[in-house]
């Protein structure tokens, strides 16, 4: 479902991501580790194209993501061309971004009937079936002020899921997540991967990782420095890196 291959990502002469190469299949779920500052999140907005890649190539379900190739050269793709494919590519950011004056049945609906010109009832009656689904189906008519951190986590995974993604990229959706509220948004999502939603997760939680992850990437400085399964990399890592890394977290 995702290949990258040797992408690189600069901001200047500052160097973000050093030759990624990677590759998460259908219906799997990776799980990207490592320290503040390794490019995890750059990497995975690279993925739906939020960020342009200044070398190599990233392809969702065999389609090059944001540019067309001619000749050996990448070209970048008209903005509307880039966003149509986003459609395909749902993601759930570390902060909920709801429009806080319209209901939460509202803020679900709100993609499938601008972008893909779906009949109200019909986006309405999707949307409240995917509340139901994440535990929020008697929010549907609340506004976001009146939920929790938790529950607006879960409003935006039920968003993300209203234009019925191939793919669903969550960056460290828990990190601003008061720690009782951890649970009910970790829960939602091994749902989706029992499901078999394919996944490419930023996360600090490692308990996580190891329940649901089928492929465990520790990246650090830009580069992918281990990864495998993640009983493997948890227990037994082969990286000094690694080691280090995990001897602090665990």
């Amino acid at each position: 479902m995702v290949r990258a291959d040797r992408v690189c990502k600069n901001y200047g002469a500052v160097k973000v991501l050093k030759g990624i190469s990677l590759e998460v299949q259908r219906g799997h779920v990776a799980c990207l580790i490592g320290p503040s500052g390794s490019g995890k999140s750059t990497f995975l907005r690279c993925i739906n194209h939020l960020e342009r890649v200044d070398a190599g190539r990233l392809y969702v379900d065999g389609t090059l993501v944001g540019y067309a190739e001619r000749g050996g050269k990448l070209h970048e793709l008209h903005p509307r061309t880039a966003a149509k494919q986003r459609r395909e590519i749902g993601m759930v950011f570390q902060h909920f971004n709801l429009f806080p004056h319209r209901t939460v049945v509202a803020n679900v609906v709100e993609a499938p009937i601008l972008v893909k010109k779906m009949r109200r009832s019909e986006a309405t009656e999707m949307a409240r079936d995917l509340l139901a689904k994440v535990g929020l189906g008697n929010k549907a008519d609340a506004y976001p002020a009146q939920l929790s951190g938790g529950q607006q986590q879960r409003v935006a995974i039920a968003r993300a899921l209203a234009m019925e993604p191939k793919l669903m990229l969550f960056d460290e959706p828990t990190s601003a997540l008061d720690p009782e509220l951890v649970g009910e948004v970790l829960s939602v999502m091994r749902d989706l991967a029992d499901g078999g939603m394919t996944m490419v997760v930023v996360t600090h939680e490692m308990g996580f990782a190891r329940e649901v992850a089928d492929q465990l990437v520790f990246m650090d400085g830009g580069v992918v420095v281990e990864a495998g399964a993640p009983e493997d990399v948890l227990g037994n890592p082969r990286q000094d890196r690694t080691r280090e890394f995990l001897a602090r977290l665990l």
